[in-house]
């Protein structure tokens, strides 16, 4: 028991979605690919794993419970793309509601709710003005959100914080919202670098003021 927990601390599994009806390219994907090679002095503790998301409900209910179970992550951190903001969205509420939306598989819900037997909605136990106060000072602007919509970011974090809930489950578990920024390509030209390199920074100071909350008693 004691060599399991010491495997699981400073684990962090970060994770993205990739395409779905409407956009074509989904950043969250290259977002957390970039973020889990990071190698800062501040995550040197940390045991970093990414994965990717297909965009559908089943993809979520399929892989976030292996992931967990595989790699037992003291840290959950999602990422999805909002594609109207200008801001990077610190997400503290998952509502229990399902949009009619179809995913990338062509899947739509015919339930309204995620959870028939479940409240209204899912509070976080993130720290979020400790979030959003490392976030502030970076290039990309940082607000904190009650709303993660109807969709797969809202399904993917109510999953999460259920998995957080449970005995076992990551410490904690955040969701954040990104703006549809384009990702800056080797060999072309710097149009969108520095917004890409803004948000990159912000979602690593992000993961340390996580990790930081982490270390401290609950």
């Amino acid at each position: 028991m004691k060599s399991e927990r010491r495997n699981r601390t400073g684990t962090v599994l970060i994770t993205g979605f990739g395409r779905f009806p409407g956009a074509a390219f989904n950043p969250s994907a290259p977002l957390a690919r970039a973020l889990a090679r990071k190698r800062r002095p501040a995550l040197s503790d940390l045991r970093l794993v990414s994965h990717v998301f297909p965009t559908g409900y089943a993809a979520v209910d399929r892989d976030l419970p292996a992931l967990i179970a595989r790699h037992q992550p003291e840290i959950l951190l999602m990422f999805g793309v909002a594609p109207k903001s200008k801001e990077v969205r610190i997400e503290t509420t998952a509502r229990n509601v399902l949009s009619r939306f179809p995913d990338a598989a062509r899947f739509s819900p015919k339930a309204r709710t995620i959870a028939a037997d479940a409240s209204g909605k899912f509070v976080s136990a993130i720290p979020g003005m400790r979030l959003l106060a490392a976030a502030r000072p970076q290039r990309c602007p940082a607000v904190l959100s009650r709303n993660a919509g109807r969709y797969l970011c809202n399904y993917v974090y109510w999953r999460g914080l259920e998995a957080a809930a449970k005995p076992g489950g990551p410490k904690l578990a955040a969701f954040i919202h990104i703006p549809p920024l384009p990702v800056p390509r080797p060999g072309h030209a710097r149009k969108g670098q520095a917004p890409w390199a803004g948000l990159l920074k912000t979602a690593e100071v992000i993961l340390a003021a996580l990790a930081s909350a982490a270390k401290r008693p609950h």
